[in-house]
């Protein structure tokens, strides 16, 4: 127990569980318009001036039928346990009682293996469809959750007073075509989250099945009255833009019928609000609504206490985390080939379990890449290396990959996002340093 102690670590680092550094994300009139994007939440009705006719033309990831899907884990997930460096011996000597041995991992290469819980990703990175990328993340070094986050989404690591996120760049960054689709950007939340936050407008879907422009009840609320009168006849042309795409976007949505959705054959979605999010993503995209970006999230990953190995609080999370999103591969049949799929978490956590059977923040992390067009079955990046010496800060895996080099090359292979200056400013993200897990 004397040595178990002295490898501890014994920090919180603002923790959310100790109620500080908390995100405050209440939704108000300035949240839901923050960043040119207005919310959509549940209702029963759909007011009478939404039944106009839709004319939606195509950008150009659209008409070549390009989709890009971001998903966060938020919370810190504990990469050295989602994909097991089982050969590193100081792994274990670290992690004497929530490390995977290698006799339970799912070998991926004979050096890394993942969780047991992920079975289902086992056979898409064996198939080809799902790359890994190791020890990638941000290069500032902050332990608090909502920086992290903050600079992971907004894409400026260090700068706070970014205005807008990184995937609405990307979309400005697009070459268009045309008048874009209302359901270009969507997010699958109550309000538009910080990565699609910009001068694209983007919508927030809670729900397709029970949905309209604010307000609730049997009848057209007083707020759904001031939202026409405030975007119908406005002066204010970014308003009115504002909420012309989003009545647009209810009509469609409306002519696709959500309530009659079903998964195809044989696809079983988690019973969970991630499951149930990632379904409803599948659903617009399979509707051909012009969806070219989809944002997603998923909580529960800071696992400072009782965090667990084979079984426990991370592998029900990851079980969670993979069935969902295989279902959702599967879900996409045909139209899986032109998908791009990355996750994301705003750091990884401690090299060494803490006295309390947990892991608490760290550096380094990893990310997963899913899609038609993705060299998978291959884990990329370069590896730090786990002895006392080769960590950061003496703790934690060390960052050798840029987690803008990732995203930029998702946002440039699949959005034809050329200008990453933009994207990224100030990164120096060029294509000739991409991973090359992209086979377009």
């Amino acid at each position: 127990m004397a040595n178990m102690k002295n490898m501890a670590d014994q920090s919180d680092w603002g923790c959310d569980l100790h109620g500080r550094d908390r995100a405050r994300r209440g939704v108000t009139r300035r949240g839901f318009m923050k960043g040119g994007a207005l919310a959509l939440i549940g209702t029963s009705t759909i007011p009478a001036f939404l039944s106009r006719s839709v004319l939606a033309e195509v950008t150009t990831a659209a008409a070549n039928k390009k989709k890009l899907v971001v998903l966060f884990q938020r919370g810190a997930a504990d990469g050295l346990n989602v994909v097991v460096p089982y050969k590193e011996k100081n792994y274990y000597a670290m992690r004497p009682s929530i490390a995977i041995q290698e006799k339970d991992v799912l070998d991926l290469n004979g050096f890394f293996g993942l969780h047991p819980a992920m079975s289902a990703f086992k056979p898409l990175y064996d198939q080809g469809h799902l790359a890994i990328v190791h020890a990638a993340g941000s290069p500032d070094t902050t332990r608090s959750h909502f920086d992290a986050q903050d600079y992971m989404e907004s894409g400026t690591p260090g700068v706070k007073a970014t205005a807008d996120g990184w995937l609405n760049r990307a979309l400005q960054a697009e070459i268009l075509t045309g008048k874009t689709s209302a359901f270009r950007a969507v997010a699958l939340g109550t309000q538009v989250p910080r990565t699609l936050q910009g001068k694209v407008p983007a919508i927030a879907v809670n729900n397709l099945a029970d949905f309209s422009v604010a307000g609730k009840g049997p009848q057209t609320s007083p707020i759904s009255n001031a939202f026409q009168a405030m975007y119908d006849e406005s002066s204010d042309a970014v308003l009115h833009g504002t909420g012309q795409e989003t009545f647009e976007a209810v009509k469609m949505l409306k002519s696709a019928d959500p309530g009659k959705y079903q998964p195809a054959a044989g696809v079983v979605y988690p019973n969970t609000p991630f499951g149930n999010s990632m379904k409803q993503v599948a659903q617009l995209m399979k509707a051909n609504l012009g969806v070219e970006a989809a944002f997603s999230d998923v909580g529960g990953w800071d696992t400072h206490q009782n965090q667990g190995n084979v079984n426990g609080q991370l592998a029900n999370r990851l079980k969670e985390f993979s069935d969902t999103i295989a279902a959702f591969w599967k879900d996409m049949g045909d139209d899986a080939e032109n998908v791009t799929l990355v996750t994301m978490s705003e750091f990884g956590r401690t090299a060494r379990q803490n006295g309390t059977g947990g892991t608490d923040h760290g550096h380094a992390n990893v990310m997963f890449v899913l899609g038609g067009g993705v060299r998978g079955g291959k884990v990329y990046g370069k590896w730090p290396g786990l002895a006392n010496e080769q960590l950061n800060e003496g703790r934690d895996l060390t960052v050798t990959t840029d987690f803008r080099r990732v995203l930029g090359e998702a946002a440039y292979k699949t959005l034809g996002a050329r200008n990453l200056e933009l994207v990224f400013p100030g990164a120096r993200v060029n294509p000739s340093e991409f991973l090359n897990f992209s086979l377009a």
